[in-house]
């Protein structure tokens, strides 16, 4: 039977959030920006929308950026505040997902002093490292919240706390984070946050940057002036209405979802450790419920992949956005891990819908293939 366990790279759009999106794929079409009832309709559901996603992520409506995607949020999360500034120095955590990395380095061609930021053995970003890099004139700082590749969850609230000592903004990326832990912008102190629909049962294709109305931010994208003019083009309406429904449902049992994530999850290191050799990643570390990382010595972690794949089951060999590539995680690289043993990660993460008989039937296959090669 087919297993799927890769729903940190992507979640299945859930049929309510389907249902939703409907009648804005086929009889509700009016231009939000059109001031007749067709243009009103349309502009209302992106609205109704909006509160949705600012419940979600304990912000305000008017804070939400709709965006078309994490990508989209995490780049008007760096360029947008900065591109009107004079070149200085921004800093970032060396687990950065690479649509925040690379938005980083294109900065540092353009004149800015580019700070990493170390993580320890545990992918926890060092807080004297983080202190470290708030110079006088450090501008920025971004520290995702929880890893795409480890699950490990950072202290934001401290670490934005002591950028905004030092009068620094700080921008978190929560995209892995939202639907599987409570949000509180609000709260936490950041003054930017990216989320992605698609990481939370929604559609490909839709995000939201949520910025504090203190940060002025420049826009990516010049036209005819949307989300108050800070991303123009015509709203992916039917994408945005999905977006809203997928928040909304996540909010629901919420924790619940993540005890039975968390079951499955620690059901799994446990098998694992009864494998030999497995070495299984950043497990003293707070983590999301759902996500295991690990490497068999002996595969690495493409061939581990291929194998498993052959036998109907998915997960993945790190972020999705590198698939294919040969190169080591650098988030492993990063926590001290070496360059073979990075190579043969592999990571796994459930979702609502897996079961402890798919732990098993993962087991049993991961415990086929190294029996084989034995």
């Amino acid at each position: 039977m087919p297993l799927y366990l890769d729903n940190n790279a992507t979640t299945a759009l859930e049929p309510r959030v389907l249902e939703a999106m409907m009648p804005y794929l086929q009889s509700v079409y009016g231009n939000p920006s059109s001031v007749h009832r067709y243009g009103r309709l349309t502009r209302d559901a992106i609205e109704q929308a909006r509160v949705q996603v600012a419940r979600l992520a304990g912000a305000q409506p008017g804070q939400v950026i709709f965006t078309s995607g994490g990508t989209e949020a995490n780049n008007l999360a760096i360029n947008g505040p900065l591109a009107h500034r004079t070149p200085a120095r921004l800093a970032v955590s060396k687990i950065e997902h690479a649509s925040l990395m690379e938005a980083a380095k294109n900065l540092s061609h353009s004149g800015w002093q580019l700070d990493l930021i170390d993580v320890d053995a545990s992918c926890r970003v060092i807080e004297e490292q983080l202190t470290s890099a708030l110079h006088a004139d450090t501008q920025l700082v971004s520290v995702m919240l929880a890893n795409n590749e480890t699950g490990v969850l950072q202290d934001i609230d401290k670490l934005a706390g002591l950028a905004r000592d030092k009068g620094v903004l700080f921008h978190t990326d929560a995209s892995q984070a939202a639907g599987k832990i409570a949000l509180d912008f609000a709260a936490s102190g950041v003054h930017l946050m990216t989320l992605s629909a698609h990481k939370m049962y929604g559609p490909q294709g839709a995000g939201a940057l949520i910025a504090d109305r203190s940060v002025e931010l420049k826009p990516l994208i010049s036209g005819g002036g949307q989300e108050r003019g800070l991303r123009s083009g015509t709203e992916n309406i039917a994408a945005i209405v999905g977006f809203g429904m997928a928040a909304e449902l996540a909010m629901q049992g919420l924790q619940q979802r993540a005890e039975q994530l968390q079951a499955l999850r620690d059901a799994l290191v446990v098998a694992l450790s009864q494998l030999d050799p497995v070495t299984l990643f950043a497990q003293d570390a707070r983590r999301l419920p759902n996500t295991v990382q690990f490497a068999v010595d002996g595969f690495t972690g493409e061939t581990l992949l291929m194998q498993l794949d052959r036998k109907g089951i998915a997960v993945s060999s790190g972020s999705a956005c590198h698939s294919g590539q040969a190169e080591p995680s650098h988030v492993l690289l990063a926590m001290g891990i070496n360059e073979m043993t990075a190579r043969n990660a592999i990571r796994v993460s459930f979702g609502r819908e897996n079961t402890a008989e798919d732990v098993k039937q993962m087991m049993d296959a991961l415990n086929q293939i190294v029996n084989l090669k034995s």
